[in-house]
């Protein structure tokens, strides 16, 4: 229509115009700068896989067959992404000819881009062509996670598992790695005999029997196109149950009771999203629990979510978690961001889907608490964080992506979303929402796209509602904008005055009624403790409610911080537990960050990751290789 594509020159030269004042070169929306492909020549459609797992040589190997469409006739070389991979070969597959050799390249590493893998391709071939290209992973693949069985919850068998968001595919798969380019997918993964391979897709049939090499072959299919990190995959000692005929759980034995209680409202979940929503489009919704090492909280991998233990909490008092990573079927993986400097699209709008799921299945005050404690880590997250990182649209050029994963995205893009309720009500916010994605649904959109979309909708109904400067503070500008609708932390002001009076010495340890307290809570009276607290006083937090030892992890977390502030030696036996036998990457962070802040707690800080390393996932050891100034 006109009217967008006047709304979208205007925005774009808004956008121009502002770098051109900060002395920047002027972004180009929609243009990945995180992928050497070159999809504006040639686009894959589809990827197979027949891969073998060696756990032994701690790799991937066989090949993959992408289905490739040329869609520049004067295009003479197809560029995929590859980080760390041995390429064998590379061969034109054609129905009636034996595989034809082609000439290919590895260009030369930059930083975390990996390697551009260029293939000559032949000028006859017209349409699309399937290349396939025979190589092997490395032990080192930073999407891919080896375990020993000592690392596991079982101890008996090794684990894989991978983790592709966001330019980590290319380390296990050589394709185009930018989430602009969506392909469907099927795989054949031959795995080790007594263990169970799982992806994201639809799980067809294994092999009754093993091959001559001991291994048994899994197949699966995806026939929606999805973005390359949503490829996923997961080997080892993996049960299943089922919690309605469309959803369950997989997992290790050891955990598979925990984990099918913790998570026996999946259903309800799937079919509360879907009223609010619209239809989910992907078939199953099944949860993998994966070992303590997994470096996030969740993956939303579609039809399979890869979701940490650590929120097995035992009350159900973290699955605002699951309802995030299902929220993720309509607002990233149904719609997708296509940059990484789009992020926000599939965050921001992730989170506000999560707090409405929350409220309709467990009450607006637990909503509220989630809404507060959200609130508090963004506000935490803005004080460290450099102006231009503040922005939803943040410029990530010359940046890994995974410096992007701020608190900003999520829930300052949450907060966009909770303004627009504000002003044009909930009711019409959600017909808005469920029209979004409808429109967009298995596409790749950048932040231009969806506010041309905004504008042309939900603001032509509402003319006046929303300014174009308010929307500019929200996505192009730094901080929270004055008219954001911030949640009361009201909820909260029964903790507050028990922790004042316990400060005070008024209320005393034995008396605080942590009995009616949910985690939320907990989180609350802890997080918000001053810098420094009595040695005696936390002997008897301690003594009474053994926070060292909680189950929760997230509790446990809150804890630790308090006591690395405060030096409290009793606590570290447990820190250094906890530090060994977990690798979520946002509860180790703030635990080693905190111990580095002084001499003695570099010292312990050292002393544990050296042996709590080998048991991180690849993107956490970059992470806190980082922090410790190790290199090598």
């Amino acid at each position: 229509m006109r009217t967008l594509q006047l709304a979208a020159v205007a925005g774009l030269a808004a956008i121009a115009l502002m770098q051109e004042t900060q002395g920047q070169t002027a972004i180009q929306p929609g243009v990945d700068v995180h992928t050497f492909a070159n999809v504006d020549a040639f686009r894959v459609r589809h990827v197979n896989l027949d891969l073998a797992v060696d756990f032994t040589a701690r790799r991937l190997a066989g090949h993959a067959d992408l289905t490739v469409a040329r869609l520049n006739a004067k295009a003479g070389t197809l560029i995929l992404d590859t980080r760390d991979l041995d390429v064998r070969s590379v061969s034109l597959i054609r129905l009636g000819r034996p595989p034809a050799s082609l000439p290919f390249e590895l260009g030369k590493p930059r930083d975390f881009m990996g390697r551009p893998l260029e293939i000559q391709v032949p000028d006859d071939v017209r349409g699309e062509a399937v290349v396939r290209i025979d190589y092997q992973t490395r032990p080192e693949a930073s999407g891919l996670q080896w375990l020993t069985p000592e690392q596991t919850a079982g101890k008996k068998h090794p684990y894989l598992f991978s983790q592709s968001q966001a330019i980590h595919a290319r380390s296990w798969i050589p394709l185009q790695d930018t989430p602009q380019v969506r392909v469907t997918y099927s795989a054949t993964i031959h795995a080790p005999q007594g263990l169970r391979a799982v992806m994201s897709a639809a799980h067809g049939p294994a092999d009754a029997k093993p091959d001559a090499n001991g291994l048994v072959a899994y197949r699966f299919e995806m026939k929606e196109a999805i973005p390359s990190y949503l490829i996923a995959i997961a080997v080892g000692d993996i049960e299943f149950r089922a919690i309605s005929p469309r959803t369950g759980v997989y997992t290790e034995p050891a955990v598979l009771d925990a984990a099918a209680n913790e998570f026996a409202d999946l259903e309800r979940m799937v079919a509360t999203c879907e009223k609010l929503f619209g239809p989910y489009r992907w078939g199953r919704y099944d949860l993998l629990i994966l070992p303590p090492s997994a470096p996030f909280g969740g993956m939303e991998n579609p039809r399979l979510s890869f979701i940490t233990p650590t929120v097995i909490a035992g009350d159900r008092s973290l699955v605002a978690l699951i309802a995030h990573e299902l929220a993720h079927s309509w607002s990233g993986n149904l719609v997708t961001n296509a940059t990484w400097r789009d992020f926000w699209l599939n965050e921001g709008f992730t989170v506000y889907l999560e707090r409405r799921i929350v409220e309709a299945l467990y009450g607006k005050r637990r909503a509220q608490m989630e809404d507060a404690l959200g609130l508090q880590s963004l506000q935490r997250n803005l004080a460290e964080l450099e102006p231009a990182d503040q922005h939803l649209a943040i410029d990530l050029r010359g940046r890994d992506p995974d410096d992007g994963v701020t608190e900003v995205p999520y829930e300052k893009g949450k907060l966009f979303l909770q303004f627009l309720e504000s002003r044009v009500g909930r009711e019409e916010l959600d017909r808005f929402l469920r029209a979004y994605f409808d429109h967009f649904a298995f596409q790749s959109i950048y932040t231009e796209q969806f506010l041309d979309y905004l504008r042309e909708t939900l603001l032509a109904k509402k003319p006046g509602a929303v300014k174009e400067s308010e929307i500019r503070a929200w996505v192009y500008e730094p901080g929270l904008p004055g008219v954001a609708v911030l949640p009361s932390e009201e909820v909260f002001a029964p903790i507050d005055r028990v922790r004042s009076g316990w400060l005070a010495g008024s209320l005393a340890t034995a008396d605080l009624p942590v009995r009616e307290w949910s985690t939320q809570e907990w989180l609350h009276f802890l997080d918000n403790m001053p810098p420094q607290i009595p040695p005696a006083r936390l002997d008897e937090l301690e003594r009474t409610f053994r926070l060292s030892e909680s189950r929760n992890a997230e509790i446990a977390h809150s804890w630790f911080r308090i006591a690395i502030r405060n030096d409290y030696e009793p606590a570290y036996p447990k820190l250094t537990e906890y530090l060994m036998t977990i690798g979520r990457r946002k509860l180790v962070r703030p635990l080693y960050e905190d111990l580095m802040k002084t001499p003695k707690g570099a010292e312990l800080a050292r002393s544990i990751y050296a042996r709590a390393r080998p048991g991180y996932h690849p993107i956490t050891q970059s992470t806190l290789d980082a922090l410790m100034g190790r290199t090598g």
